[in-house]
């Protein structure tokens, strides 16, 4: 079978336009027997033979990277370049242009194992939490309704439709391919994420007129990929899938990774700041070193060294592995992380925007009470709201389906056999009701409404009162508003139900039609608070979280439920009253208002715009269309697995379970990644800066180097491994209580004010072998072979140590402890930095046995260190109120 034209000639955007266009002007039956289909779908055949021919509907880019393009990224960034641009240095110098005698490879192998060792731990945390994402995201399903011809309507995954299947679309859907519409009511399609224009475009059936130079978004009859339906209902058929639709054309041309965060930006801006310091400070050294020692080669591998050390060739690997363990331990909690960096903004994230419905309460709707105009119990009210519920062919919310539920508990189910449905007006949140219009077995037809009680009342003249239709006067109005409000303060949210006889005729009822209704009664529905509600609210105060609820209800229902769960509704902000605010009133509201109430998509998303405004990091959970913008907007985007598609594509996390909770774990888990990145970024930049002040004293005053290339190399190797535990190091409980942003100020600040400490003590060593073990001279090999020893194990442990102390504002060993991991990694590598110079090993390095009365004066000085080390740390927290 050949595949049809539009997916054959998808090449361009050009031809699949032009391709949309025929299509569009096509009658529907010349159409599908174009595409080789029919008004009741594919069949069985018809399917299995498409999908021999069509790839899945699914853009190419998007599927997760190969284990080998991963694996070439890990070793993509500026240290990696660096170190093997040292190490093509180091292999001509020491290997090729080396006398015989004198080639060693030592250098380029401990470079290389640097590289190595960096890469493959950043390959590994990424390979693997991208497993484990992959694992959860298969639990969330994205699904298109179809009809075919064996099954009739069916749920399909998206990524199995097919060009000719037959799909069903109602408010909230995402458009799961290029389509062309067969029949639509009120079907109203947010086109934004083509075409930027917010307003949403109305789609119509019938063919198109179109003509060379028309813009292809005009075409009325055609929906595109990647768009969402705001309101209506429609049936169409898929014209093209995946990659051959417009926007699988667009995403090829423009896919790429996403904008970098403020924290990428960051972590980059540090990652120069230190490269461009090694590029100026290398060739100082080099030219001191080369002045001083009249052995240039010696010099220049010298500053090679310590350009390595200068560079935080771990930076990568600690920050990819400390996102990937996140995404790791966040997924243990059955939460999906689409975008690593959001968890970091959990971290940053000092206020959280809710809705209410199954967040707040246990999204388990029941009909409480079904009551007429007097406020009696009245089994007509649930008999016509059946009817609405049953068949509308729009979003069944969970409303409709706590209607259902309760007309079958009344054993009323049998009144869809008593009426025939003729027409419909879909649900939109700008109406806030719908519309169904039945005829009954004698022909009779009538429409029947249910919806938000003031949009109903508007529609309606009269009242069903003591069994007459009476005109519905200001005081029944009055009346019905008091019976709303008692039901509301009872946190029950209130619907009502009207019906009209005899509407316009099929085919041409339109909202114009919901006019001079009889009001019947209405519908309490009770949602009760959850009871994990309360503490996970006050779990997120604790640690600096503040919970706002932004909901499309009413302000009575509202009002009860969040004061049922601890937050402050003394005061409440309006829809109506935003709508009449300025930027300015607004910016001075959003701060002091927990709830909002009765607002609409635009007014949700322009809520988080304001405190965003303010310099709140801006969390947003919701799961409706009508939170798609401000999940959008929001700095971090969650969402659940049943959200309808809209939701779920603008979400960064996605919840396999909807409860604050699991968002404490979230909060508590970015604010960890970020400690631990933070404390390797200033543990790196003040350990470099201390090392560069020590490496230009000793260049400056020794005859010879204090430590030769390849000593520094093993050094620096040895340091980077005991940062490797980094990622799963503890952090302060008070840490983690207060949200967390990214100051790259303070890193510069931090590098000065704490770097030298090091160095007096590296100073003090040098003056220790040169005074007391008579480390004075370079013509004697053993001699400068014993000072590079000393210096070796000093700075090896005073680095390492700087661990411990950078890791903690308070005193570390006995205020603070650092996790198993780091601990015991430190305390192994300092370890085997004692015994290196006893080993083969250091006599290969050029280091030799350290006498033991030199351990004693190493005591003195790592004591003194520390002790120091923590005054000046008291210092600069005095001064700077703050720490990492």
């Amino acid at each position: 079978m050949k595949k049809n034209k539009l997916q054959a000639t998808g090449i361009s955007a050009q031809a699949i336009a032009q391709k949309l266009a025929e299509y569009s002007r096509m009658e529907k039956y010349m159409l599908l027997s174009a595409l080789k289909t029919r008004e009741k779908g594919l069949d069985i055949v018809d399917v299995e033979m498409f999908s021999e021919e069509y790839k899945s509907n699914e853009i190419s880019h998007e599927k997760p990277k190969p284990w080998y393009v991963q694996l070439i990224k890990a070793f993509v960034n500026p240290f990696t370049l660096v170190l093997l641009i040292i190490a093509a240095i180091s292999f001509l110098t020491e290997v090729v242009l080396a006398k015989p005698d004198e080639k060693s490879p030592a250098a380029v192998i401990v470079i290389l194992f640097l590289v190595l060792v960096s890469g493959g731990l950043r390959f590994f945390q990424e390979f693997r939490s991208g497993k484990e994402a992959e694992g959860l995201k298969s639990m969330v399903k994205t699904t298109a309704t179809v009809i075919r011809r064996e099954n009739g309507r069916e749920e399909i995954p998206m990524a199995e439709l097919l060009p000719g299947d037959i799909v069903v679309l109602s408010g909230g859907d995402m458009i799961p391919a290029d389509v062309r519409i067969l029949k639509a009511k009120d079907l109203f399609v947010s086109q934004s994420a083509l075409t930027g224009e917010a307003e949403p475009v109305e789609k119509y059936p019938e063919p198109g007129k179109t003509t060379e130079g028309h813009n292809l978004f005009d075409l009325r009859n055609i929906c595109f990929m990647g768009t969402n339906v705001i309101s209506g209902a429609a049936t169409a058929v898929v014209l093209a899938t995946g990659d051959f639709t417009y926007f699988g054309n667009m995403a090829k041309e423009l896919s790429g990774d996403r904008a970098p965060t403020s924290f990428d930006k960051g972590v980059n801006a540090v990652s120069y700041l230190l490269i461009r310091f090694m590029l100026v400070m290398v060739p100082v050294v080099f030219l001191i070193n080369g002045i001083t020692k009249h052995d240039w080669i010696e010099a220049l591998l010298f500053a090679i060294s310590v350009a390595i050390g200068l560079t935080p060739e771990m930076l990568p690997m600690i920050v990819t592995t400390n996102l990937a363990k996140g995404a790791v331990s966040m997924s243990r909690q059955k939460t999906v992380v689409k975008h690593l960096n959001s968890i970091q903004n959990f971290g940053a994230m000092d206020i959280l925007c809710t809705d209410k419905t199954g967040t707040l309460t246990r999204d388990e709707i029941i009909i409480e009470r079904h009551l007429n105009v007097r406020g009696e119990e009245d089994i007509r009210v649930l008999k016509h709201a059946y009817l609405n519920s049953y068949f509308q062919t729009g979003l069944k919310n969970l409303i409709d389906l706590a209607v259902i539920e309760k007309a079958g508990e009344e054993s009323i189910t049998y009144l869809n056999n008593e009426y025939t449905k003729v027409d419909e007006i879909p649900f939109d949140f700008s109406r806030r009701r719908m519309s169904v219009v039945l005829k009954n077995r004698t022909g009779e037809a009538q429409v029947i409404t249910k919806g938000a009680v003031e949009e109903v009342m508007e529609i309606c003249s009269f009242c069903e009162y003591d069994g007459e239709v009476v005109p519905l006067t200001g005081e029944l109005r009055q009346q019905v508003v008091r019976m709303t409000d008692e039901l509301n303060a009872q946190g029950m949210r209130v619907i009502a139900v009207a019906q009209k006889k005899n509407p316009a005729v099929e085919g041409v009822f339109g909202v114009k039609d919901e006019s001079g209704m009889t009001l019947m009664g209405y519908l309490g529905l009770l949602d009760p608070p959850k009871e994990s509600a309360a503490t996970a609210i006050r779990a997120l105060k604790e640690y600096g979280v503040q919970v706002k609820v932004l909901t499309g209800d009413n302000e009575g229902v509202t009002q009860k439920i969040c004061g049922e769960v601890g937050l402050p509704v003394d005061k409440i902000l309006l829809g109506s009253q935003l709508e009449k605010m300025s930027e300015g009133e607004l910016l001075k509201q959003v701060e002091d208002t927990t709830v909002f109430a009765k607002l609409s998509p635009v007014q949700k998303a322009r809520v988080v715009d304001a405190l965003q405004e303010l310099g709140h990091t801006v969390g947003f959970m919701g799961d409706g269309i009508n939170d798609a913008q401000a999940l959008s907007k929001a700095d971090v985007g969650i969402s659940v697995d049943t959200a309808v598609d809209i939701a779920k594509e603008s979400a960064d996390i996605i919840l396999l379970e909807k409860d604050l909770m699991v968002l404490e774990h979230g909060v508590i888990e970015g604010r960890k990644i970020f400690g631990n990145i933070i404390k390797y970024i200033k543990m790196t930049a003040s350990s470099n800066f201390g090392n560069m002040l020590s490496m230009l004293v000793a260049s400056a005053f020794l005859p010879f180097l204090p430590m030769m290339p390849v000593q520094i190399l093993v050094l620096n190797l040895l340091y980077n491994i005991s940062q490797i535990s980094i990622p799963w190091d503890n952090m302060d409980e008070d840490y983690l209580r207060v949200p967390r942003k990214w100051e790259a100020s303070s890193i510069g600040k931090f590098m000065i004010f704490i770097g030298p400490v090091s160095s007096v003590f590296d100073i003090a060593t040098y003056l220790l072998m040169w005074f007391v073990f008579g480390c004075n001279t370079a013509s004697d090999p053993a001699l400068v072979a014993l000072f590079n020893a000393g210096w070796f194990v000093e700075s090896l442990i005073s680095q390492t140590l700087i661990v411990h102390l950078i890791r903690t504002p308070k005193l570390p060993f006995i205020q603070s402890r650092a996790a198993s991991p780091v601990v015991l990694l430190t305390t192994v590598i300092m370890a085997i930095g004692v015994a290196i110079p006893f080993t083969p090993l250091g006599e290969y390095l050029g280091l030799a046995a350290l006498p033991l009365p030199y351990f004693g004066w190493l005591a003195v000085i790592v004591l003194g260190y520390t002790l120091f080390a923590q005054i000046v740390k008291s210092l600069y927290i005095r001064k700077n109120r703050s720490w990492l």
